[in-house]
């Protein structure tokens, strides 16, 4: 255990958050991520994501403008109820809070992964994009595939996504630079029954 200065540390596991008290420094225990289907209530939960995310992760690398017209402030609940209606779209939560959510589309299509600002870089991006990836093998997709905001492409470049093409979009008057990726996913060899290796 560390010396306590009666101070907020930083201990040598990084990012780990050290809480000090008067004689010793005890390690705050990372809290788990749970994936989980999606439930039509969680709908109201799901669009807050999305608007802080985009509103306070996603302003790093995109103007004001862009921001409003990305997540604007009035968003319509029951348009996005009805446009995860026809994906597989799984919720992640951390101490029973709604940390983040992703879906994909049959043909592999990444359309939306979104992390409440409070769970960054806690692992919830990673373990809901290695459950979407873990999905695409047992319906034996060959593929993913993303349009990528330049403050995602990190995230999908570091689990093997690559950069097709970047292109720029208009959405509600603004122009938005992304970046079309995808993943190529190779599925498990089949073995006979009574083969040896």
């Amino acid at each position: 255990m560390a010396q306590s200065t009666g101070k907020r540390t930083r201990s040598h596991l990084g990012d780990i958050p050290v809480t000090s008290s008067a004689q010793t420094a005890t390690v705050a225990e990372p809290a788990s991520v749970v994936i989980r289907s999606y439930e039509p209530e969680d709908a109201a939960a799901l669009v807050e994501v999305f608007r802080a995310s985009v509103h306070r992760i996603a302003s790093k690398d995109y103007t004001g403008a862009q921001i409003r017209a990305w997540a604007p402030d009035e968003l319509d609940e029951r348009s996005f109820a009805t446009r995860w209606a026809g994906k597989s779209v799984w919720v992640a939560q951390v101490s029973n809070r709604i940390a983040g959510f992703g879906d994909f589309e049959r043909d592999g299509h990444i359309d939306m992964l979104y992390v409440h600002p409070d769970f960054k870089r806690r692992g919830v991006a990673r373990g809901l994009l290695e459950h979407i990836e873990t999905s695409a093998r047992g319906l034996e997709l060959r593929r993913l595939y993303v349009e990528a905001s330049i403050t995602a492409r990190p995230l999908f470049e570091s689990l093997g996504f690559r950069v097709v093409v970047a292109q720029t979009i208009a959405l509600r008057g603004e122009s938005l630079r992304n970046y079309r990726m995808e993943k190529r996913l190779t599925l498990p060899a089949l073995t006979m029954p009574g083969a040896t290796s």
